[in-house]
């Protein structure tokens, strides 16, 4: 049943249908904050992406297949099956958050995030790394390993970096569902600037 269930999540999350003749796709493989958890399909970053390049003549299809609650393993386990489905030029990988909230070891973050990465890049893509940050109840030692990891993951593979997804949202609680995790639809433009700044050179 879990296997199905797992299954079924992954078939909704491939909402955004690759286009007919696309010059190449854009993989968006993350957890509930690339999903639109909470929100309209239509209202999360990666359609709000998929609108933007649509309006700018840039013929890249968007393919998203985040999935809420995923972990670095989750995504570590299904990376390769996305990979193989989709032969993305670019990958958006923004994993990490469910590790950091379950305060899970950050060597085998970094580590499943390495694998993702080396699988992306074996493909030919080319990857764009999101980072997150913990709150400081975490501790300062393990919410500064936690946000180091992703810069010293870009520095390793010569990755364009996001620091942190939800940047632009910061101490702004009106821009947070009721659960102060996840950001509501008039937060999602937002979110996608913050992509955009470091996606868009890697689409010339």
């Amino acid at each position: 049943m879990a296997s199905i269930l797992r299954l079924g999540l992954l078939v909704l999350s491939l909402a955004l249908p690759a286009c007919a003749g696309a010059a190449g796709t854009i993989l968006v493989f993350g957890d509930s904050l690339s999903a639109a958890y909470g929100i309209a399909q239509d209202r999360g970053w990666a359609a709000l992406l998929q609108a933007r390049l649509k309006e700018g003549h840039m013929n890249y299809s968007v393919a998203n297949a985040s999935i809420s609650g995923e972990t670095t393993a989750g995504g570590l386990s299904r990376i390769g099956t996305a990979l193989e489905q989709h032969r993305p030029k670019v990958v958006i990988l923004a994993l990490g958050a469910n590790d950091g909230l379950r305060g899970l070891p950050l060597d085998a973050m970094k580590k499943n995030l390495a694998q993702i990465i080396r699988a992306a890049q074996g493909s030919k893509a080319r990857v764009l790394l999101v980072g997150m940050r913990m709150p400081p109840n975490y501790g300062p030692d393990y919410t500064q390993q936690f946000e180091r990891s992703y810069a010293e993951l870009a520095k390793e593979f010569k990755l364009a970096l996001v620091p942190f997804l939800l940047e632009s949202l910061a101490e702004r609680r009106e821009l947070y569902q009721p659960d102060n995790l996840h950001p509501v639809a008039a937060a999602q433009p937002m979110i996608l600037e913050t992509i955009w700044k470091q996606l868009a050179p890697l689409l010339k």
